[in-house]
């Protein structure tokens, strides 16, 4: 089972669209359904999104330029103002693959504000009991919350390189996933490979799903039950959402680095409490301080990408100004981007696995097509 697959770097630079750079019939926009699952909705263009330009989305998904692209929603000030679905409809859950690892980022956060977890400082081996780990070393009972968060722990992990002994393929031929990862030796940096101490936040990036897996763990023990027991109660049913499935281990455990089935405009839901500091339909989530704490740069991954816990980090470029971005992201090009500057949220679900463009492709959709309706305010 291949969950994650190395991201290229992300620039998405907004295209300004001209009636040159048309080049689709207009398609069938359509104001989104209100379906009693807590959306709010509203035509496009009343919240200053070209229509013309989504229905020429619509058009280029139709027509295969796209690959398999299976789901468009889009929300701006907090309605609901794109839908439209490629393959299924809009009750299907949507299998986002790592997008898993950012709502594990937001379990966190909520074990911490009920008083589950100490804090992202506490030890990851201490909470599980200390168990008896291959490859003894004290380090790795230094290793904390936020070193699973931030993808900067010092177990040799990373799935970006297929000859690490953390690369998540190992993992899924083992029973135990949990010990896999506790076993796994400390890392060591080569001469010509940057160590934590000399970058930018003094932590070194390593994609790793097992950490993220051994992050729900932690949930499991520390707040006395099951991870996906502790989201219903937590997250979901808060949120109207009661449509989910999670991927198992093989000994039972929630995998809260991959695999989590949603519906799309539920995964909107998820992405707009970020832009409203925590709050979905006026009530308390997650806390702002967790919002904040998320979504700061917390480690370097390359020149144009940072990370925060469990968030990726980059800023887009449109109608002449940098705007930050924050983005969910999965294998097979899935998608969760949040705007808060333009408080505009987009989920792109895409079934391009195997294909190198992936996340290119759904990259240039989200930039040609749903940045380039956000109309210039000086216009």
């Amino acid at each position: 089972m291949n969950i994650t697959r190395r991201l290229t770097p992300v620039i998405l630079v907004a295209i300004l669209w001209t009636s040159s750079a048309f080049a689709h019939a207009p398609g069938s926009y359509t104001v989104p359904s209100t379906t009693g699952d807590g959306w709010p909705v509203a035509a496009a263009a009343a919240v200053q999104l070209s229509e013309e330009r989504l229905s020429a989305m619509q058009a280029a998904i139709r027509a295969d330029e796209f690959g398999r692209i299976t789901s468009v929603v889009v929300a701006r000030n907090g309605r609901l103002v794109f839908e439209d679905y490629f393959n299924g409809d809009a009750d299907d859950l949507r299998n986002t693959r790592s997008v898993t690892k950012t709502v594990t980022g937001m379990l966190v956060g909520l074990a911490i504000a009920d008083g589950h977890l100490a804090g992202t400082d506490a030890h990851v081996t201490s909470i599980l009991g200390d168990p008896v780990v291959a490859n003894p070393d004290p380090r790795k009972g230094e290793i904390t919350v936020r070193d699973l968060l931030t993808m900067s722990s010092i177990l040799e992990c990373d799935d970006w390189n297929q000859f690490s002994r953390g690369n998540e393929e190992r993992m899924y031929l083992i029973e135990d996933w949990t010990q896999f990862t506790l076993d796994l030796p400390v890392k060591g940096f080569a001469p010509w490979v940057t160590r934590p101490q000399d970058t930018a936040y003094g932590r070194s990036f390593s994609y790793c799903t097992a950490g993220v897996f051994l992050l729900g763990r932690v949930l499991d023990v520390a707040v006395g039950k099951s991870v996906p027991a502790f989201a219903s109660e937590s997250l979901f049913e808060p949120m109207g959402i009661s449509a989910v499935e999670w991927q198992l281990s093989p000994l039972g455990h929630a995998q809260t680095g991959g695999g989590l089935g949603l519906r799309s405009r539920d995964l909107l839901k998820l992405g707009q409490v970020f832009v409203d500091d925590g709050r979905w339909n006026g009530r308390q989530i997650l806390p702002q301080t967790w919002i904040n704490e998320s979504t700061r740069p917390h480690v370097r991954i390359d020149e144009r990408n940072e990370y925060g816990y469990l968030w990726w980090l980059t800023e887009v470029e449109l109608h002449g100004r940098h705007v930050a971005t924050w983005y969910m992201t999965g294998s097979g090009g899935n998608k969760v981007f949040v705007l808060p500057e333009l408080s505009l949220v987009a989920v792109i679900t895409s079934e391009n696995f195997g294909r190198g463009d992936a996340h290119q492709l759904s990259e240039q959709l989200m930039s040609e097509y749903i940045l380039a309706s956000v109309e210039d305010p000086r216009s």
